[in-house]
């Protein structure tokens, strides 16, 4: 291929000369995959690339040798394939707008120009990472991308970046480039296998960050390099020589180990290069057909292990059960000559190719933190075994669907949240904090005013505007999707209404007693629900909203409670009679109650519900209008006003000496809605106690919980021990009787 040099006139001679020679490299390592024809058309539109505005970047880094040399390093450590390599040339003449993406699209197919939008997704981000978390930056890279292919490009070229600006004077860039190499990268780099490519972005991240620590420790490895190798040979010789007479057919080779892979286990045992004792390792690749890998393999460790020590606790099988990522090895840690702890690693060449070539999901491996990219990556290992045609053709079709349930979104400082598919500007408020969620009038998104219901888009820069006087609603459930924001708003309504029908019935009960009205529970219950209320609470709150007028609620009160005493008045004395009636019980048993004098007996009564008189309360009667005696204990809420009103209708009650069968108490509980609490007090009830629990009526708001539980005692002896017993449960804050 015949280039003129003057042909690229913009440029510096020594680029110019590096641009066609790395054309001429690309040319014969793609040779398989991209004729000489397309490499001749890239040619030409690089001319168009070279000119005064458009031959160098922001950064003063030239383009077109930048981008061969990420297509070279992505046909020598990935796959030479062709749409990716296309796709590498045409990225800055597409970003330059020296051509569209309808002409990518309709003079080398759909699909490159797939992989350039993603490409151009991607990169419009980056320059925000450095202030974002990291794992939430590589699920907005994930879900922009929507193809695996365009984050190992994204992988290569930041490589290639990295290489090229060793020494640039703009140090906080080339530090911000570093950072985002180190974290996002090289992390992404290690999950698909990539390792050879994880270790030099990780080695210079360290070089760009702090160089000090990575030349003292490269010094280090060169001043000892000569006794290494030395070391190595004096290794390795031994061990190959007993291997060879195994009849096992083999490479075996030693590694230093990378720069920062020594700098994480310096700062990790707090020792400096010389303590540590693993600074190189030994690998051992066998050839053997694969029935008989797992078993050449320890073969090949039970020579070794006669030959020097090994350390137990440094022995590694992932043989027996490889890594979730498809990784397989057997490595052992042995006390070698001059008493030095060698690190041999064992291994077929197939598991070597899938291991050093990448695309095995390697992103486990060494602790790297799991997400939610795991799942769909398992399926990665599979590709290198049946992809006759290259691996990278058997991912166009693996697209990251565990994306795209999710979105994400900036802050104006460049803070990065994820939030699930649909989101709204509230949830992305309540996502930042609940109090400006609870605020929320609605946002700037990339500039512009939108509502509360506005939906986010992936990369969205939303700005969240708050005001004082605004408050969570109900309907502001139908428009958040996130389980947190459902949850807070949900909270604070409840909050909000809890805290509205306090006030509430404290100003009923301070009115009531203004008017020096008794309240009784029970009759105030009946009157709530006789005005529609099917929640007290509800009606509380209208109280304290004033939408139930408190003084017309009372006089309500005093009515209906009136009518029901002064029912037994609409009786006149001569027709009034007292209805005797046998007073022994169905089951043959006497009562327990002696009713009056010893010339009244065989009365007919009933205990109060009001108050519910079990066998040991103080007690007294009154007499209804059917001739009824209804036994109420001495400091039932009714008592004051019975006696004042119909004192002649007042009996004496006493309990006859014994108790009898079991009778209904009602107790109200209240205490921490924990997990167990209940079935705590029901086993006090019914095994501790012997005590027979009748019905059970429990509701649960904000962690708490209040109960009325009707339990069957003999007297109130035995309901004060239960009570006792009850309110010393875990959890229990107060336990009174009604």
């Amino acid at each position: 291929m015949e280039t003129n040099y003057t042909a690229l006139p913009k440029l510096k001679y020594n680029e110019r000369r590096e641009t066609v020679s790395l054309l001429h490299r690309l040319s014969r390592l793609t040779e398989d995959s991209v004729t000489a024809a397309e490499i001749a058309q890239i040619r030409d539109l690089y001319l168009s690339l070279c000119n005064n505005e458009g031959a160098y970047d922001d950064k003063g880094l030239c383009k077109a040798t930048q981008t061969l040399h990420s297509a070279i390093l992505f046909a020598e450590a990935v796959d030479p394939d062709h749409n990716i390599i296309i796709a590498i040339l045409l990225y800055p003449l597409l970003n330059d707008e020296l051509i569209s993406i309808a002409e990518i699209r309709d003079r080398w197919g759909a699909d490159i120009a797939s992989l350039l939008t993603g490409i151009s997704a991607v990169e419009q981000f980056s320059n925000k990472n450095n202030a974002v978390n990291q794992d939430n930056f590589r699920g907005l890279m994930l879900s922009l991308a929507d193809d695996i292919r365009v984050i190992i490009i994204m992988i290569v070229r930041n490589l290639v970046l990295m290489r090229a600006i060793n020494l640039h004077p703009d140090t906080e860039w080339v530090r911000s480039v570093a950072f985002e190499a180190n974290v996002l990268y090289a992390q992404m780099a290690h999950r698909l296998g990539l390792y050879k490519l994880k270790s030099e972005l990780e080695d210079l991240s360290l070089k760009y960050s702090n160089r000090e620590i990575y030349t003292q420790i490269a010094h280090k490895l060169n001043e000892t390099k000569r006794s290494r190798d030395q070391y190595i040979k004096s290794f390795i010789d031994p061990l190959k020589h007993k291997l060879e007479s195994a009849g096992l057919k083999f490479d075996i080779k030693g590694r230093t180990k990378s720069i920062s892979s020594i700098w994480g286990k310096m700062r990790k045992q707090k020792v400096d290069v010389s303590g540590i004792y693993d600074l190189f390792a030994i690998r051992v690749i066998i050839d053997t057909p694969p029935e008989r890998e797992k078993a050449d393999c320890w073969l090949a460790y039970s020579i070794l292990a006669d030959m020097y020590t090994p350390n137990p606790a440094r022995m590694r099988d992932w043989l027996s059960i490889p890594k979730s990522n498809g990784y397989e090895s057997l490595h052992a840690t042995v006390l070698g000559p001059e008493n030095k702890w060698v690190e041999v690693q064992f291994r077929t060449r197939r598991m070597d190719i899938i291991a050093e070539k990448g695309l095995a999901a390697h992103w486990r491996y060494k602790g790297v933190k799991s997400d939610s990219t795991d799942q769909w990556m398992n399926n990665i290992r599979d590709i290198l075994e049946s992809a006759d045609a290259g691996p990278m053709e058997l991912m166009k079709s693996m697209k990251m669907e565990n994306y795209e349930k999710e979105v994400y979104a900036f802050t104006p400082k460049g803070d990065l949240y994820k939030l699930p598919t649909g989101a709204t500007v509230l949830d992305f408020a309540f996502r930042i904090h609940s109090n400006v969620g609870s605020h929320c009038t609605g946002a700037v998104v990339n500039g512009e005013h939108k509502k509360i219901n506005y939906k986010i888009n992936n990369g969205d820069t939303v700005e969240i505007l708050t005001s004082s006087t605004q408050g969570p609603k109900y309907d502001w459930l139908n428009i958040v999707v996130s389980s947190k924001a459902r949850t807070k708003i949900k909270q604070m309504l409840n909050e909000e209404a809890q805290k509205r029908a306090n006030i509430g019935k404290e100003l009923l009960e301070r009115r009531a007693k203004n008017r020096k009205i008794e309240i009784d529970e029970p009759a105030l219950m009946k009157l709530i629900k006789k005005n529609g209320y099917k929640y007290v609470n509800e009606f509380y709150s209208d109280l304290a909203d004033e939408r139930i007028d408190v003084s017309k609620f009372l006089t309500q009160y005093q009515e209906s409670v009136s009518d029901t005493q002064e029912e037994a008045s609409r009786i006149s004395a001569e027709e009034f009679q007292i209805r005797h009636e046998d007073n022994t019980r169905a089951d043959g048993k006497k009562d327990v109650l002696i009713i009056g004098d010893n010339s009244i007996n065989g009365l007919a009564y009933k205990f109060a519900r009001c108050c519910n008189p079990i066998y040991g309360d103080n007690v007294f009667g009154f007499i209804s209008s059917e001739g009824t005696v209804k036994v109420h204990k001495t400091d039932c809420p009714n008592a004051a006003n019975i006696r004042s009103r119909y004192p002649y209708r007042v009996i004496n009650v006493e309990w006859s000496g014994k108790s009898g069968d079991s009778m209904a108490a009602n107790l109200r509980i209240v205490g921490n809605d924990d997990l167990g609490i209940l079935s705590n007090i029901t086993s006090i009830i019914s095994k501790d106690m012997n005590i027979n629990l009748r019905n059970v009526s429990i509701d649960s708001h904000d962690g708490m919980f209040q109960g009325i539980l009707t339990v069957g005692v003999t007297d109130n002896t035995q309901l004060n021990a239960l009570i006792k017993k009850i309110s010393g449960v875990k959890g229990v804050k107060d336990i009174t009787r009604l």
